[in-house]
């Protein structure tokens, strides 16, 4: 079987997946709670969190796909440093996680299957790591905008999901910047709209 590489983004109408002053103690830049105030409150992230309760509707049901359907996550190094100390104690992923960086150390070990591994040998290594470490579901490239620009540039993103917010941020980065002169084509899979977001799937070709 195939391991399927996915990108997974809130954007806003603008086309925004953060906002300006990103840091840790700013972790989505300014702005970016309003990106991600529709997941907050659904069934499937709360049990992700470890929680009860919540909204099972729609919005529930394609997070709880996502959530199922990944095996292992690459992400970049500032993601990584601006997760919740980082990512606290018990992250959300229960799956390995491989972080592209230059600063090399030793994999770092979370309860309910998060295990964080610092790849500092490139895109391509990271992507091999997460694949063999996916028991054949997918790979996410959960960002940042950056770290999907360089997997996007290199053609190496199967399938898109934006959950396209309806609100203009009107600063911040972009998830379809610095993208180069390569032309992929994409295949619309599914469009879901709900109040709280538009939920675009496509897959990439060429």
């Amino acid at each position: 079987m195939t391991t399927t590489v996915t990108a997974d983004l809130a954007m806003s109408l603008d086309g925004f997946v953060a906002g300006t002053d990103i840091g840790p103690d700013n972790p989505g830049g300014n702005g970016a709670q309003a990106l991600f105030h529709w997941i907050h409150d659904l069934a499937s992230w709360r049990e992700r969190q470890g929680m009860t309760g919540g909204e099972d509707n729609q919005d529930s049901e394609i997070m709880r796909e996502w959530f199922d359907s990944t095996g292992a996550v690459v992400m970049g190094r500032t993601m990584y440093d601006t997760g919740e100390e980082p990512w606290g104690d018990n992250p959300p992923f229960r799956s390995p996680v491989f972080v592209l960086t230059h600063r090399p150390r030793q994999p770092l070990v979370k309860e309910g299957g998060t295990t964080f591994t610092f790849v500092t040998d490139g895109i391509h290594s990271a992507l091999e790591q997460a694949k063999a470490a996916s028991g054949g579901r997918n790979v996410d490239i959960a960002g940042g905008a950056a770290t999907v620009q360089q997997y996007l540039r290199a053609g190496l993103i199967d399938e898109l999901q934006l959950h396209v917010v309806p609100v203009l941020m009107g600063a911040g980065l972009r998830l379809f910047d610095n993208l180069g002169t390569r032309q992929r084509r994409l295949e619309a899979v599914r469009v879901v709209g709900t109040p709280g977001a538009t939920h675009l799937k496509y897959r990439l070709h060429g």
